[in-house]
């Protein structure tokens, strides 16, 4: 038991250190700004028009695309309401002195990161249904994460969680569906 504690300590002590490294501590600087925008597009109304995305550009099984999507999303958003309401990790600026978020969260608890997980998520299922040709949306995927950081309210095993739980039901989302 004292190990596990003793993990978990140092684990939040690493949490912690990155967390105060990587952050903003100027509100009205460009890198906020950018950070801003970044998790803004993470906030899910891109994902609304994933499909209209995949019509104009003309690829096939995009109705096998919306019903595996929606499935995953459900799937997602349940796993990850469980976690945040279970573990109930507090965000940064609610448990670390002297710290304060660039931004006010939309809820008090930051285990998993809800926006990388929904941001993985997609990005997982374009790739797994249309191959390499969007890989390339890992690098925004991981831009929303970092700006999570970079905003002050989510700690880096915060963003590792929804980045696995996101990638994680997308993948056994598509094997079981389709």
């Amino acid at each position: 038991m004292n190990s596990a504690i003793n993990l978990l300590n140092m684990i939040h002590h690493w949490d912690t250190l990155a967390l105060r490294v990587l952050s903003s501590r100027d509100a009205s600087g460009t890198l906020t700004r950018l950070a801003k925008t970044i998790s803004f597009s993470g906030n899910g109304y891109a994902y609304l028009v994933t499909p209209v995305f995949l019509f104009i550009f003309d690829f096939s099984q995009i109705p096998e695309f919306v019903r595996i999507a929606i499935s995953a999303i459900v799937a997602e958003r349940l796993i990850y309401a469980v976690m945040k309401r279970g573990l109930k990790r507090r965000r940064p600026a609610t448990i670390l002195s002297n710290y304060h978020s660039v931004i006010e969260a939309g809820d008090e608890f930051s285990f998993p990161s809800g926006h990388t997980s929904a941001a993985f998520l997609i990005v997982s299922l374009l790739v797994l249904f249309y191959g390499s040709v969007f890989v390339i949306f890992y690098l925004w995927a991981g831009l929303v994460a970092l700006s999570r950081l970079v905003l002050g309210v989510h700690f880096p095993t915060d963003l590792l969680f929804g980045g696995l739980l996101g990638s994680s039901v997308a993948y056994l989302t598509f094997v079981q569906l389709l």
